[in-house]
């Protein structure tokens, strides 16, 4: 029995690294995501431009807007002289976002009363727009603190903020171990989802069904190779965090091999079930497209759980990259410990089993 199956799991292997076009498609995104994904999907406001109306010209206003032209989180800054101006400024998107600053701002601070500043923020970058008004708001309390002390007042309690397992909220630290998951899981998805439908449209399904394997030694030739090219690739990406984008390794790295593995083999279940059901490998792919986007969205990665409504954070629990990307995290950044990773290992060995059965019994129906 394992002489066939190695011998499909050698066919499979042939297949897919014997040919260099193919070689080419399994590692080639590798690197390319490797390299831009750390760059390109980041939710730091950098590089962004704030535009000032200030009708006020006093001395106070001048050293707020001081503050702002200093400001990291603002590399460019614009000068408005009229309200239409504002306007056509926000419409036309050249600034993220608008200060305006009244004509009485710096004689209400000299006399002590409340002063307030209007906030224009482009909606349709809102998420951008939220975490710029975030920093707009820390340097007007900061110059609120400054301006109370120069007057011999004492400042108002501050929190002081730390960072756990990363203390300068580099987004490289949680984008790169998140790729480890996203990266597999389109790899194991194409290789197993193509497998059988590609045997379909070379006519050389019927080759083996005739042969000495069963279904089940079948499915497991198919799903050997894609556990094989997950592994590979999983370790180009740790290699490429550590050693070139310094992400830190706080973990096992059995435990994070263990995680991959039963995880490939969850997310094989799902590609070798909608190979079984596909007949040409086009609707394999649009079969995989289908699953990819829901299971991102699921994930946490683009949008937290906790934000999610009750009855979709459970949905979420069958979604297995919503675990990988925790486990990954937690072995990158905290080291977390073998009971942690056990907690969201056992739903992937739950999933895995759901998975590779129901594609099993697919695989049967089809051939029966």
């Amino acid at each position: 029995m394992f002489k066939r199956i190695r011998a499909l799991i050698i066919k499979e292997l042939q297949t897919l690294f014997g040919d260099p076009q193919s070689r080419v498609l399994l590692f080639l995104p590798v690197i390319l995501q490797t390299a831009l994904f750390p760059f390109a999907v980041t939710l730091d406001v950098q590089n962004n431009t704030l535009a000032v109306l200030n009708h006020d010209a006093g001395p106070a206003s001048i050293e707020l807007i001081q503050r702002f032209a200093r400001a990291e989180a603002f590399t460019h800054y614009i000068n408005l002289q009229s309200e239409q101006e504002m306007k056509s400024t926000i419409e036309n998107q050249n600034a993220l976002l608008v200060l305006f600053i009244p004509v009485d701002f710096s004689r209400k601070v000299a006399s002590g009363q409340e002063a307030d500043i209007q906030a224009i923020v482009d909606g349709r970058r809102s998420n951008s727009g939220q975490i710029a008004l975030g920093y707009v708001e820390s340097i007007i309390q900061s110059y609120n603190n400054d301006r109370l002390v120069e007057a011999g007042q004492i400042a108002p309690s501050q929190i002081v903020l730390r960072h756990w397992f990363n203390p300068n909220l580099n987004y490289k630290f949680f984008v790169l171990p998140s790729l480890v998951a996203m990266i597999t899981t389109i790899s194991v998805l194409i290789v197993t989802s193509l497998s059988i439908a590609r045997e379909r449209e070379q006519g050389t399904f019927d080759q083996l069904l005739v042969s000495p394997l069963t279904p089940g030694m079948i499915m497991v030739g198919k799903t050997v190779p894609a556990v094989l090219v997950a592994m590979i690739q999983g370790t180009l990406i740790l290699l490429a965090a550590v050693i070139f984008y310094g992400v830190p390794f706080e973990g096992s790295l059995v435990l994070l091999y263990v995680s991959i593995f039963f995880y490939a083999i969850a997310v094989s279940g799902i590609g070798l079930l909608i190979s079984s059901v596909c007949e040409t490998q086009q609707q394999a792919f649009l079969g995989v497209f289908t699953f990819m986007m829901p299971a991102v969205m699921l994930s946490g990665y683009a949008a937290p759980i906790d934000n999610m409504p009750g009855w979709l954070q459970m949905v979420t629990e069958a979604n297995p990259l919503r675990h990988l990307i925790v486990i990954v995290k937690s072995i990158f950044l905290k080291g977390s410990s073998t009971g942690f990773v056990l907690d969201h290992l056992w739903p992937l060995l739950l999933i895995a089993l759901i998975t590779n059965l129901a594609a099993n019994w697919m695989f049967r129906r089809k051939i029966a």
